[in-house]
């Protein structure tokens, strides 16, 4: 007979087993619907191709088969994540929270965020940017995970040789018996998701010699619990060795040049968050992320300072009219700001010269110079462009909480709905004075059955309305005064009878004016 302990065991191991072939089946299964798809898409085109001969054809096919290699792509980045190369260095996970958290600017009116950070002088040795993606994709998550308004708690601490972060939400949570698979590629609660995401968390999480907790239940939210080793002071960031294209003589820009596409990726790792908006802000706003980038620092080498001013100005102004979120512009600038310097690096290593050291600091004030000039004039660009909309919004609500309504050549109405503050009556003093000399009318009613409350100082503006409105030959008659501010003029000693005409309400003013 077999000792006790193997047949506990057995069951356990079959369990696992189990387990684990039902995730290679949900591996499976999404790879053959995302995949298939497509290409049955692929095969039906080429089909009508033979047929006839379209154009379109053959750009919804390419446009299906890039689908589908982006699928498999997806897939690879589970055991191949695209920042593999990025060197490990000593990272703040604190700082790359914060970092993360202001990328969400556009859901504070939603959702409420409370942080608890303990311990922030702590780091963990690791690959920031692969990180940083990670946090991003669960704080994704969470904001998405609540429909309407809710809290999203972030902490962190520090507790038996790990750094500790929890990520709460009170969102919709998940049903138990989907939690454990949770790190499966394309296995997903959400109907829009491709499950990638969390399969992403899980993989740099334990590359990093992490753990992560899953808690949840439906209808209350759920929480992930993610411990890092705690770095035990091993070597530090070193800049980064790249192997580039580089002839005899070549000129700094014409490096730039030949090493565009390289330039491109290391910037999309280093900009990591900012690297899923790139298509994002393309659609939105028709900004090439890419494109604008490597004009920039084409400017940058050459020295070019008018262009970057008017560059700025451009972007700042586009930035603020599609209302996209300045913390991924930040981020994509530094990201920048970095790569210039790695390349800048390498450019001097294969050159194999000695920079003086006045020539470097030369260059390095000019570059970081243009770059921080850039930047000044985006934000006062960007600002200029809000504050000239909020001003124009303000025009209008102010058109829209005093509208004069003319009912004929001669007269016009005004009917007043809701509080009246001081700011507001001021508006009302110049609005009517302004209109008065523009029509040159000769009766106003003003309607007041929609305002419940007025304090000394409103009345007080309202009676300029009225002697102003005398002085310039108009009339004024005062309809539908509700028995609360009749109270409060009594209380002052103060009356409308002796510069104005008043009616019961609104409807008799009409009948008896529109008649005349």
């Amino acid at each position: 007979m077999q000792p006790n302990g193997h047949l506990n065991q057995e069951p356990k191991k079959n369990e696992i087993h189990l387990s684990q072939l039902a995730s290679v089946g949900q591996v499976a299964a999404g790879i053959a619907h995302e995949v298939r798809n497509p290409l049955t898409a692929v095969k039906g085109f080429l089909q009508l191709l033979r047929e006839k001969h379209e154009e379109r054809y053959v750009e919804i096919a390419q446009s299906e088969l890039d689908n589908a290699l982006h699928t498999l792509e997806n897939l690879l980045q589970v055991s191949k994540p695209d920042l593999e190369d990025e060197p490990s260095q000593p990272t703040n996970l604190a700082v790359e929270l914060e970092a993360v958290l202001q990328l969400f600017q556009d859901q504070i009116y939603r959702v409420q965020v409370i942080t608890r950070f303990e311990k922030t002088d702590a780091s963990v040795y690791g690959k920031r940017n692969q990180l940083k993606k990670a946090f991003f994709n669960l704080l994704k998550n969470a904001y998405e995970a609540i429909e309407d308004k809710g809290v999203i708690s972030v902490s962190h601490t520090v507790m038996n040789g790990y750094v500790m972060v929890t990520i709460e939400d009170s969102g919709a949570g998940i049903p138990k018996d989907k939690i454990v698979l949770l790190s499966t590629p394309f296995f997903t609660t959400k109907s829009q998701g491709t499950g990638m995401g969390l399969t992403q968390v899980f993989s740099v999480v334990y590359e990093h010699g992490g753990h992560i907790k899953v808690e949840s239940e439906e209808g209350l939210g759920t929480t992930f619990t993610i411990s890092i080793p705690l770095d035990q002071g091993r070597q530090k960031y070193e800049v980064n060795k790249l192997h580039m294209e580089f002839q005899e003589g070549q000129e700094l820009r014409d490096f730039f040049e030949k090493n565009k596409k390289m330039f491109e990726e290391k910037l999309l790792q280093e900009a990591v968050n900012v690297k899923d908006k790139v298509e994002e802000i393309q659609t939105i706003g028709n900004i090439n992320l890419l494109h604008n980038a490597h004009k920039l620092v084409l400017f940058l080498i050459e020295g070019r300072k008018h262009d970057i001013i008017v560059f700025a100005k451009e972007e700042g102004k586009i930035w603020a009219k599609h209302a996209l979120t300045l913390s991924f512009k930040l981020e994509w600038i530094h990201a920048l700001r970095r790569v210039v310097w790695g390349f800048l690096y390498n450019y001097d290593r294969l050159k194999d010269s000695v920079l003086v050291r006045e020539h470097f600091y030369t260059q390095e004030k000019q570059i970081n110079e243009l770059l921080d000039q850039f930047l000044n004039y985006f934000f006062i660009s960007y600002s200029q462009y809000k504050d000239e909309l909020l001003r124009s919004h303000r025009e209008m609500v102010e058109d829209l909480s005093v509208p004069i309504i003319p009912l004929s050549e001669s007269m016009c109405i005004l009917p007043l709905i809701g509080t009246i503050d001081t700011y507001r009556a001021n508006t009302i003093v110049d609005k009517v004075i302004n209109q008065i000399g523009v029509s040159r009318m000769q009766r106003l009613i003003i309607d007041l059955s929609g305002v419940a409350y007025m304090d000394t100082a409103v009345i007080s503006h309202l009676l300029k309305v009225i002697d102003g409105s005398s002085i310039m030959g108009c009339h004024v008659v005062i309809t539908g005064v509700r028995p609360e501010i009749v109270k409060t003029m009594l209380k002052l000693g103060v009356s409308f009878e002796q510069k104005a005409e008043t009616k019961g309400t609104l409807q008799q003013a009409l009948s008896e004016y529109l008649r005349m």
